[in-house]
């Protein structure tokens, strides 16, 4: 579950992730990572559309940009856009290739890394999300495409209502419904730092941890296990006491360290 990639340039990325079906019938998340010469590539995607719909897609989008990484190994702008774009075509060509399929969709969040320049770029779209943590305080985060998102936006709803809204999980776009939408990357490198951390989680996770708790459960972890167990922790003792059925929960949690600092401690 934990990985390290360490040297003496490098920072120190150790990670771990978890999936669970919930209160569904299905899991329709899907997540992964690839990880060569210095580079790595995490993704999830939350899957929608019909009967078995959801499961496949989630499952495209992954297997195409972790598959579409390995082959072109490299790490920028352009580089990602291709991975995530390779994910949109494999599932456009699904739809077209099965029409009980025709209606299937799915969200897609990557981060792309370089450990040995310490830098980092991300793409997503829809309503899963990423989470920059610096100094144990979200540092930045992406916005959801979601309808929700566009009152808050707007000034019709409170922030607080993207994981109360009725209307919560109604997304303007996605892998397979993208329409004018295309996937947000970041223009420009994100610098890492000693001690920061990503989260990737989807929405049947982040509504059910705010990211106060999140801060503070980094705050109080021993290690990337551990800080990913405590919110987890959460999600599950907040579902056991709420009527609502839980839907598919799926993260990804990743730690930095500069290898030469921690040896000169």
């Amino acid at each position: 579950m934990d990985r390290e990639l360490s040297d003496d340039r490098r920072l120190e990325l150790s990670s771990a992730e978890f999936t669970h079906i919930g209160g569904r019938q299905s899991n329709q998340d899907a997540q992964a990572n690839a990880q060569q010469d210095g580079l790595a590539c995490f993704v999830i995607s939350d899957g929608a559309g019909g009967h078995a719909g959801g499961e496949i897609a989630s499952g495209v989008v992954v297997k195409a940009v972790i598959d579409s990484f390995l082959l072109e190994l490299s790490f920028g702008v352009r580089a990602l856009q291709f991975y995530v774009e390779h994910a949109i075509a494999q599932v456009a060509k699904g739809k077209v290739a099965d029409h009980q399929l025709k209606d299937m969709s799915a969200t897609v969040a990557a981060v792309l890394i370089d450990t040995e320049n310490r830098c980092a770029l991300w793409a997503h779209l829809g309503d899963t999300r990423i989470y920059l943590f610096r100094d144990r305080r979200v540092y930045r985060a992406t916005r959801d495409h979601s309808l929700v998102q566009q009152f808050v936006d707007a000034g019709y709803c409170a922030t607080e209502a993207l994981r109360t809204h009725p209307q919560r999980n109604v997304l303007y776009a996605a892998v397979g419904t993208e329409g004018d939408t295309r996937p947000e990357v970041t223009q420009q490198t994100i610098a890492l730092h000693d001690g920061d951390a990503f989260l990737l989680c989807t929405d049947g996770f982040w509504e059910w941890v705010t990211e106060s708790e999140m801060e503070q459960s980094l705050a109080a972890a021993s290690s990337v296990d551990d800080w990913l167990r405590k919110m987890r922790a959460m999600v599950e003792e907040k579902g056991r006491h709420s009527p609502k059925s839980r839907d598919n929960y799926t993260a990804q949690a990743l730690w930095f360290t500069d290898h030469g600092l921690a040896a000169a401690r």
